[in-house]
């Protein structure tokens, strides 16, 4: 693997993490932009470590470079990834896979400390497979569409997604036509601090008004809606009609959020109204709350290998028996609001 960042402390520390778990071998580092280009087509590594704020060039744009000119997999190691950033955001959707949050003090303590979340995300990365991944297409945005004012949710899209979902996302949210009476409920894993930057530059790219779920917020029409980190998100009836719930009961997979507590709820309020979508990521989350979704007369939907950065949560939903159609991302929006189209209204 090729480690980039402009902090030589981190350099050497991101070495000696590595090559003590005896799982990877550094190969080589930098510490910019550029020379991580010179780096990557010298060294071919498996995979690279990539900080965000460096000079000459940055890592978002070293990652575009790469995933133009020689694709491998990318995790981001920042401070920017600490924060929910847009920076960390626009990382993941130009193609880096995971994301882990360095401290700026350079505290040794504190550094060791990332070095679980690193190993994880580096196996993440090793596992996926950016070599399927096609060019991110610039969304279709029609603001003055938008409604001032929407109606209660007839019908339900739910989404789940994992690694490599927030680059799946922007392609897929943009776009979902309005007009459908539906709301768009997602869960993508991610923790505390990225998702309301997902949800916003979500907004930014969608005709969808896209937001970070809120406790008791009622489910409308129009609306996208981003499960908080660390939160379950669930759909529950109130006093008014649909509306988000949200817990801290234990994890599910190892996450929180997690898709199946969606997914399962969906299934009970909204029946054969409700679509789901599994897309990229690793693990079974998403897999038995699709086939509930399927059982109660909905339609199932799961992202095809060709096109999932990791097919391991599209391929659990295809063996748990809830996928109707198996699509690749490109044509996964249109196909969804016909879908949506033709269910029959809650």
């Amino acid at each position: 693997m090729l480690v980039v960042d402009d902090s030589a402390f981190y350099r050497r520390l991101i070495s000696e993490l590595v090559a003590g778990s005896g799982e990877f071998r550094v190969v080589g580092t930098a510490a910019n932009g550029v020379l991580a280009l010179e780096q990557v087509h010298a060294l071919q590594p498996d995979v690279v470590t990539m900080d965000l704020q460096m000079p000459e060039l940055g890592g978002l744009e070293a990652i575009g470079y790469i995933m133009s000119e020689s694709r491998r997999p990318v995790v981001v190691v920042s401070a920017y990834a600490d924060t929910g950033s847009a920076s960390a955001i626009r990382a993941l959707e130009l193609g880096a896979v995971e994301l882990v949050s360095k401290d700026e003090t350079e505290g040794r303590a504190h550094a060791l400390r990332i070095a679980p979340r690193l190993l994880a995300a580096l196996r993440a990365a090793i596992a996926a497979d950016v070599g399927r991944l096609p060019v991110l297409a610039r969304p279709r945005i029609s603001r003055g569409t938008r409604p001032l004012i929407a109606g209660q949710a007839r019908r339900c899209l739910a989404i789940a997604s994992s690694t490599g979902g927030p680059r799946a996302l922007a392609e897929l949210v943009p776009g979902l036509p309005l007009g459908l009476e539906a709301a768009v409920l997602i869960v993508q894993h991610m923790p505390p601090g990225f998702t309301r930057s997902l949800a916003e530059r979500l907004n930014g790219l969608s005709a969808l008004h896209v937001v970070e779920a809120e406790a008791g917020a009622p489910i409308v029409a129009d609306t996208a809606y981003v499960a908080p980190g660390d939160y379950h998100m669930r759909v529950t009836v109130g006093p008014e009609g649909l509306q988000i719930a949200l817990d801290r009961q234990p994890a599910v997979w190892g996450v929180r959020p997690a898709a199946d507590p969606l997914f399962h709820s969906v299934a009970a309020a909204f029946g054969p109204a409700a679509v789901g979508i599994v897309l990229t990521g690793l693990g079974r989350d998403g897999a038995a709350g699709l086939r509930a979704i399927h059982d109660a007369g909905g339609v199932g939907i799961a992202q095809d290998r060709s096109t999932a950065t990791i097919y391991g949560m599209p391929g659990s939903a295809v063996e748990a028996g809830g996928v109707d159609l198996v699509l690749p991302l490109g044509v996964m929006a249109e196909r969804a609001g016909a879908l949506l189209f033709e269910v029959p209204r809650r």
